[in-house]
């Protein structure tokens, strides 16, 4: 199968296309960055870039975006034409080369403000029901771009899934009082309880969307980390949440003493995959669990493939 995989110089896309590059397919890289995995350059804001690079094409795995570090140096135009522009002139082409399954990278930030409840409440249990409370630029601009996707669906019968996925970048928090409590795999081990994922996961969640697609026809799905907690949690995280990940993962509180971290003493929202694991058949390897074993194993708590993708950051230049 030839795919399209666009942003392939980026965090998800070259982890696509070095996956995809070992596989039985065909990808085609596209970006407006050179990079090894790029094997066309140019912006999906160009129409005629995007109808040529269409040609022949069967599925789009369409990771290309401006992401939230980005409110602070760009445009809210540059967010129009990237996110929302850009995503209309890939789902146009792909309906006219007849392709067979288009899946779209969203983010669990299209939440906004659905994802912190009042202090005084418990924490916010976030499915695909929960409606979207877009709060900047960028949450509005995916929101939109999802909401295109599902109606190129409904007039063109392209089957369209959206895969709202949680923290996976390498990056520091963008948040200075984040950054300044813990260290940073500290910060990020901690957020595998409710709102991180491995990017191997990522990746396996795309690809099983491509085989699901046409089956499916359309969707929304929260792509992150299988969580411990449950909605009988909900009040006791907000309050108390090292004494509920005690009680879910007591291996924890040993790695932790021993490195001298701590775990955030409360958490405001879980995000819940349930829908993703049964409809997509997605069995994401790396929890929370998961990440105290790897940090005992190898000190580490990335999985290879982060390993090999490595930090970018979000611009050029500082």
């Amino acid at each position: 199968m030839r795919i399209l995989v666009t942003g392939s110089a980026g965090h998800l896309g070259e982890a696509l296309m070095r996956t995809l590059r070992e596989s039985e397919h065909e990808p085609i890289g596209i970006d407006v960055l050179d990079s090894p995995f790029t094997d066309r350059h140019g912006s999906i804001v160009d129409r005629a870039f995007v109808r040529d690079a269409m040609r022949g094409v069967d599925a789009v795995l369409h990771a290309a975006t401006l992401h939230k570090p980005h409110v602070a140096t760009h445009r809210r135009q540059d967010f129009i034409d990237v996110n929302l522009t850009g995503t209309l002139n890939l789902l146009e082409a792909a309906t006219e080369a007849r392709a067979g399954a288009f899946v779209f990278t969203s983010t669990t930030s299209a939440f906004g403000r659905a994802l912190t409840p009042p202090r005084d409440e418990p924490a916010a249990w976030l499915t695909e029901d929960v409606a979207p409370v877009p709060k900047n630029i960028y949450g509005v601009t995916k929101v939109a771009a999802e909401n295109l996707c599902e109606l190129a669906h409904r007039d063109s019968g392209m089957p369209c899934l959206v895969l709202r996925t949680s923290r996976f970048f390498p990056e520091e928090d963008d948040l200075p009082a984040v950054r300044d409590a813990r260290e940073d795999a500290n910060n990020k081990a901690n957020e595998f309880l409710y709102r991180r994922v491995d990017i191997e996961d990522v990746v396996d969640a795309h690809l099983l969307a491509l085989a699901k697609a046409r089956e499916i026809g359309f969707a929304r799905y929260i792509v992150s980390a299988t969580t411990p907690f449950t909605r009988v949690d909900l009040a006791a995280l907000r309050a108390d949440a090292p004494s509920v990940v005690r009680r879910h993962v007591p291996a924890y509180a040993d790695e932790y003493a021993r490195r001298g971290w701590t775990m955030f003493e409360s958490i405001d929202r879980v995000y819940d995959n349930a829908r993703a694991r049964a409809e997509l058949g997605w069995r994401p390897r790396v929890d929370f669990a998961r990440v105290i074993e790897r940090l005992r194993e190898t000190d580490d708590i990335r999985s290879p493939m982060a390993q090999a993708v490595g930090a970018k950051g979000y611009h050029r230049a500082p």
